[in-house]
């Protein structure tokens, strides 16, 4: 990770679980860290715990179903650091509903945060790198399990057709890139169920979320986070397409 001491990071939905962790792995290791999420406050709070790290983060709030919030994102970190390095796409969301049961409203909102929002990132993200000729940027989308197979869990359906979108716009992010003869990587970080607040806020109820986690055998925020550690690790002759993590208990 020396290479990337002094560099900087956007990570999105940074404010709490896996975005939180991959923050503070990162400053950690040395890097300046944009966290950007909707609440501004918890994000400062974990950069006042870090302050003496030898990196740093700097919290933003965004909005990522906003294409303006996104934008002003991009702009702050032009104006403060220049430009991104490496671009963690790591927000996401969910509803407690079938597909039989849910609404357009709610299927908008999941594609907002899952996609279009993580391809907004993902566009600035590889813009920046490009106008200043950063050879060595990655862009990395937090996915999930759920892009790789369709479970028997009804309310995870319109959820995992997200996470097989961004599946897609990995591999195809992965050829655009190579058309234009760059050197910006690209990985998919697919988890499977990961003990944070996701299920609680899916459920709309605390007590409701953590009774999901009791019932499986869970990885761990740092887990994710390591993971991140090691893709960025990879020397610059080795591109990490996708990686799939689960528990040794768990089957796939």
């Amino acid at each position: 990770m020396e290479r990337w001491i002094g560099r900087v990071a956007l990570v999105t939905g940074a404010s709490a679980g896996i975005g939180a962790a991959i923050c503070r792995v990162l400053v950690d290791k040395g890097m300046k860290v944009v966290g950007a999420a909707r609440d501004e406050e918890r994000i400062q709070a974990l950069a006042n715990e870090l302050a003496n790290k030898p990196g740093s983060l700097t919290a933003i709030k965004c909005d990522i179903t906003k294409d303006s919030d996104i934008l002003s994102l991009f702009a702050s970190i032009k104006e403060k650091f220049g430009g991104v390095d490496v671009c963690i796409n790591n927000a996401g969301m969910s509803h407690n509903h079938s597909l039989l049961e849910g609404t357009p409203q709610e299927w908008r909102e999941m594609l907002d945060v899952n996609v279009v929002g993580l391809c907004l990132c993902t566009r600035e993200a590889v813009a920046s790198m490009r106008e200043r000729n950063v050879v060595d940027g990655h862009i990395i989308h937090i996915s999930s399990l759920s892009g790789h197979r369709v479970s028997q869990s009804l309310r995870t359906h319109f959820y995992a057709a997200t996470k097989f979108a961004v599946r897609a716009l990995t591999e195809g992010l992965r050829q655009e890139l190579r058309d234009v003869k760059s050197r910006i990587r690209v990985t998919a970080i697919s988890p499977g169920l990961v003990e944070t607040e996701f299920a609680s806020r899916m459920m709309k109820d605390k007590e409701e979320g953590q009774e999901v986690y009791s019932k499986f055998k869970c990885l761990q925020v740092e887990d994710i986070a390591s993971s991140v550690v090691h893709v960025l690790s990879a020397p610059p002759h080795v591109e990490i397409c996708d990686i799939l993590i689960r528990p040794t208990e768990q089957a796939f």
